[in-house]
């Protein structure tokens, strides 16, 4: 009698009780077709709804309490809601602007442009509303918007440039600039999904030898993913969804998707193996590594749904939408890799059962056993391991310590397009300061306003204060302010805080006047400010319910609070490696702020993702010092190892090439994105899980699973796999 056959009549007897998930998964299997179906034409449905809406993403920049935001109240209360929306025509003619036949072509195309949609009125650079370089080679001519820039509609800022540069030719460069032509400079990320969709379906066919097997958790995620963005495109029309929502779904969802239904896959050909049937080995590994999957999805929803504490418009409908896609995502693994089972399995247990065979015949019968050795080797020293994993971690987190949160401006755009090049040519004529003007917004009539621009003018940092201009109603009036420094530099921050802290106070003490520092520059300090004071409690939302879901999941208190302190070790290691390549220019990279809401974003996403594999090898844990009848905790973090090593592994490395793809995208929040996303996991995956958990749990022996009695009352009982 073979392996397969002795196990066969132990593993295929069925269970005592079928559970939620037995029952959802028989189902789906038996009704392989209409599940499928089903997921075919929500697919098609959504799209086909996306399709006829289109999309109105709106970035929500509105922030309550900010003197920013009190500078734009002021501001639309006196009839100047707009003030500072424009975009600039920037030109560039080696032979001087001023000549006779430039002059010409260029004062056609600002008529032109001046008639065109949402443009409410043009400022010739021959006329004082713009301005030449003092070597009269560069100029430009700003274009004042009849809408907010963050609502300008990409095909009307399209038109404006596709005008424009009806005056270019011989001698004369027109370029587009200002934050509405910065939206041109944006690609799709299909290079990137393209790269990593390929790495993924290279590993998953080397795990399991087979180009099907491979597919259907790809399948998965872009059916999860399609599905969900499809829903986002419709609901951006009534909700607020800012524009680079999107390709963060996306690369969360396919990490998401492939990561989850590659667990349970890992599960079903286990359970094939052993000599279950096809059917019985898809309900088997859908009642036991599903319930590991819908668990750990909700660590990843409690932590999403956390950002929304943060009060923040476009984060709040960010953290709404990811949610949203990894809900679709745990659904589609649940429901859909079951149907796909059904239609594939006889020929995976085909397949799954000749490879153990051959694999038998050659006398390698014991797939965990490298991890097993692993595992006795990290038990044999395991404060030494325990403090090798610490102090990587914790030189990778020191850099974040010095982290400085803001948003890349032009000068990070791709270099071939338009706003680059309008921001270099701006830069290159009038100063770096230039692009990045701080809008002072004076109370108090034209006196105020001339004795704010006299203060300006000598302070240090200020290149130059342009004069007054007064708002409709004569009873306001902005000065733009041109620091020295670009906007990313950090001494343009420390500008800011010294207008509002030193030089306004005073001026404001002597004219009794009312003073604030807005426009774009001073807002986007005010956003990284807001998230900096609010992260502490976002952090202890996520923080605590996870501890109290894992509390409940794992019947201990030790491993929860493990599991906390080591993904914060994660999340701080991917945080300073951001910091030392982004913000410090390591590698050659160009140096700058990191996004100021990436630190949020990622704590959020990796304290849940990093949970799914904390989930996973812990369970398996628990389910061998069950079986031990938990008397011996080493050999229970042994045979856990060695059951979840590889599977852990092969999920971390999917995830990792996925996350690392987006590097390729020309954005520079989506290459931030990816490379702290990849970054987190693979400390987690590698280092945390490979190495520190098993070495903390060794260290803590019983007392891993150790529960106050009262607490064990209190809480609900969860099971999280059935035996």
């Amino acid at each position: 009698m073979t392996l397969a056959e002795l196990n066969r009549d132990e593993d295929i007897r069925p269970p005592a009780r079928g559970g939620v998930f037995a029952r959802v998964a028989s189902f789906a299997h038996r009704r392989r077709w209409l599940a499928l179906l089903l997921w075919v034409a929500v697919l098609a449905g959504v799209w086909t709804a996306a399709a006829a809406a289109g999309d109105d993403y709106r970035n929500d920049y509105s922030l309550p309490g900010t003197e920013s935001q009190q500078a734009a109240d002021l501001l639309a209360e006196h009839g100047a809601a707009h003030a500072g929306d424009t975009i600039e025509i920037v030109l560039h003619a080696e032979g001087g602007l001023r000549e006779p036949g430039v002059q010409r072509r260029v004062g056609a195309m600002l008529r032109d442009v001046a008639g065109l949609t949402n443009v409410g009125q043009v400022q010739s650079l021959y006329e004082g509303g713009g301005a030449i370089s003092q070597d009269g080679t560069v100029g430009y001519a700003s274009v004042t918007l009849e809408v907010p820039s963050q609502d300008m509609p990409k095909a009307d800022t399209q038109r404006i440039y596709d005008t424009a540069q009806k005056a270019a030719g011989p001698g004369l460069q027109v370029e587009l600039g200002g934050d509405a032509a910065r939206l041109l400079a944006e690609g799709g990320t299909s290079a990137a999904e393209g790269a990593g969709i390929l790495a993924a379906l290279v590993i998953l066919v080397l795990m399991f030898g087979s180009f099907i097997a491979a597919g259907l958790p790809i399948v998965i995620a872009l059916f999860a993913v399609g599905s969900t963005v499809g829903c986002i495109i419709v609901a951006s029309h009534v909700f607020t969804i800012a524009e680079w929502t999107p390709p963060v779904m996306i690369l969360v969802g396919l990490g998401v998707g492939i990561d989850y239904a590659l667990l349970i896959f890992a599960r079903y050909r286990a359970e094939l193996v052993r000599g279950s049937d096809p059917e019985r080995a898809a309900v088997t590994a859908m009642d036991a590594a599903g319930r590991s999957v819908f668990f750990a999805g909700c660590t990843v929803l409690l932590a999403l749904l956390g950002l929304v504490a943060l009060g923040i418009g476009s984060i709040q409908g960010m953290a709404l939408s990811v949610a949203l896609t990894v809900l679709v995502t745990m659904l589609a693994s649940l429901t859909m890799l079951p149907a796909l089972l059904g239609i594939f399995g006889p020929r995976f247990a085909r397949q799954f059962t000749r490879r153990a065979e051959r694999r038998r015949a050659k006398g390698r019968t014991d797939d965990g056993a490298g991890w097993r050795r692993l595992g006795a080797g990290v038990q044999r020293r395991p404060l030494a391991a325990l403090l090798a994993g610490a102090v990587i971690l914790g030189a990778l987190a020191l850099p974040a310590l010095g982290i400085r949160l803001g948003f890349s401006d032009a000068g990070g755009d791709p270099a071939g397009s338009t706003s680059r090049q309008a921001y270099d040519l701006l830069s290159e004529g009038f100063g770096p300061g230039f692009n990045g003007p701080l809008l002072v917004v004076t109370d108090g009539g034209p006196q105020a306003a001339a004795a704010a621009a006299t203060a300006l003018n000598d302070t240090p940092g200020v290149q130059a204060a342009a004069k007054p201009i007064p708002t409709p109603d004569g009873e306001a009036a902005t000065i733009l302010a041109f620091p020295a420094y670009s906007p990313q530099d950090e001494r343009t921050s420390e500008l800011v805080g010294t207008l509002r802290d030193d030089v306004l106070p005073e001026v404001s003490a002597q004219s009794g006047a009312q003073y604030m520092v807005g426009g774009a520059t001073a807002t986007l300090e005010d956003y990284s400010a807001m998230l900096g004071d609010r992260m502490p409690l976002f952090m202890a939302i996520v923080v605590g319910l996870s501890i109290l879901l894992l509390t409940a999941v794992f019947r201990s208190v030790l491993i929860p609070l493990k599991a906390a302190v080591l993904n914060l070790l994660s999340i701080g290691a991917a945080l300073g490696a951001m910091k030392l390549v982004y913000q410090d220019g390591m590698f050659g990279i160009e140096g700058g702020p990191i996004e100021a809401y990436l630190p949020v974003m990622l704590f959020a996403i990796v304290f849940g993702l990093s949970m799914d594999y904390e989930i996973f090898l812990i369970s398996r844990m628990h389910e061998e010092w069950t079986r031990s009848g938990r008397k011996d905790p080493s050999h229970a973090v042994r045979e856990g190892l060695a059951h979840t090593g590889s599977v852990i592994t092969a999920a971390g490395a999917i995830m990792v090439v996925i996350f690392a793809a987006f590097m390729l995208s020309s954005d520079r929040m989506l290459q931030q994105s990816g490379f702290g996303f990849a970054v987190a996991i693979f400390v987690d995956a590698v280092i945390i899980r490979c190495l520190i958990v098993p070495a903390a749990m060794e260290l803590m022996g019983r007392r891993a699973w150790w529960l106050p009695a009262p607490l064990a009352r209190l809480l609900p009982k969860v099971e999280l796999e059935r035996h």
